[in-house]
């Protein structure tokens, strides 16, 4: 459960400071029908961005566990915050917009849509606004899921979980128009040490999540969606571990699941180094992904550090770690890919 911040005083003078002041799996939806628009301003993505009217929706169901919307005026909770981008650029977010991961978003299971809120980084102090327009992360253990642009800003994209505190608050007409643009706002006042040392052992209290594995998303359905998604399942929505996985071979838009190699040992079981030694005759490597598109096999080799490794048929590229001289180095580069946010990477032999 989370830790209710119940800070008598504390809260009015942050507020009166913050006042002065003013993260990947990858999923190419192409033939989902939800095509990623192109990085830029919210305007750049399909469907209207505005607050108005407010929406709330009726309680939903998510893998079992029922979520009651609710509107609390003075909502001011520390929990984990997790950070999804560009794997679900373009897809229909839970009040109809689209998801601009560049933006300064958010997803949060309960909160009226859209909800303005001041996300706090309890190991910094750093404090930024956040318009919340989905619904998420589904994963009880955390509290809030950030765009990439506002983890970015933040100063938490190289983490894939960080403790954080969520302030609902009421910003300016200026501000609100400013991220409802896809830009950042003005950043607030650092948090206070007193207070910070309050907040960070309300947190202790939580058990600390693991990193989210960032799984290939569902594609979203061919017909046209309303201007209201209602499902509660909004573009952070990533079906959980049990749920059915693609077929091997299957296509989702152009990423490419392709057949799973021999079950591999746990690397931190193992205790695999956190440095690979890579070797240019190793018979290991870690696979990252694969695709059908080499321009987007490339994309992701660069952001990551890693190789692009054509298929013997010659129609999937792959991104890859290695080779490795053996599998203990080779556990460590899947250590890597996972810690990036690759829950899917595997060993393989090399040359499969």
């Amino acid at each position: 459960m989370l830790s209710k911040v119940r800070l008598i005083g504390a809260s009015a003078l942050i507020a009166a400071l913050a006042g002065c002041g003013s993260i990947d799996g990858v999923n190419d939806n192409v033939e989902g029908g939800y095509a990623p628009a192109p990085k830029g301003s919210a305007g750049s993505y399909a469907g209207a961005v505005s607050d108005y009217p407010s929406k709330l929706g009726e309680p939903y169901k998510i893998a079992g566990k029922t979520y009651t919307p609710e509107d609390v005026a003075s909502y001011d909770e520390v929990g984990y915050a997790s950070w999804y981008g560009d794997e679900l650029a373009g897809n229909p977010t839970a009040n109809g917009e689209r998801f601009n991961p560049d933006g300064v978003s958010a997803a949060h299971k309960t909160l009226p849509l859209p909800t303005y809120v001041e996300v706090t980084a309890l190991d910094t102090g750093r404090t930024i606004l956040v318009r919340i327009n989905d619904r998420g992360p589904f994963a009880n253990d955390r509290l809030i899921d950030l765009s990439h642009g506002a983890a970015k800003q933040l100063g938490i994209d190289a983490q894939g979980i960080a403790g954080v505190r969520v302030r609902k608050v009421n910003p300016n007409e200026q501000e609100r128009a400013v991220l409802r643009s896809g830009a950042p706002a003005t950043e607030r006042i650092a948090t206070p040490d007193s207070l910070l040392a309050i907040l960070r052992k309300n947190l202790r209290k939580l058990p600390q999540p693991a990193a989210p594995a960032r799984r290939v998303a569902a594609p979203a359905p061919r017909a046209a969606q309303p201007a209201v998604n209602t499902t509660g399942v909004g573009a952070s929505y990533v079906p959980p571990s049990g749920s059915a996985t693609p077929a091997a071979g299957a296509r989702n838009g152009r990423f490419i699941v392709e057949e799973s190699g021999r079950p591999t040992r746990n690397p931190a079981r193992s205790g695999a180094s956190t440095r690979p030694a890579v070797s240019s005759s190793g018979g290991f490597v870690v696979q990252v992904a694969a695709f059908s598109s080499k321009s987007r096999a490339d994309a992701l080799a660069r952001k990551i550090g890693a190789k692009v490794m054509r298929s013997p048929a010659g129609n999937i590229w792959r991104v890859r770690y290695g080779p490795y001289a053996n599998e203990r180095d080779a556990g460590a580069g899947l250590a890597q890919a996972r810690q990036r946010g690759y829950g899917n990477a595997r060993i393989l032999r090399a040359g499969r």
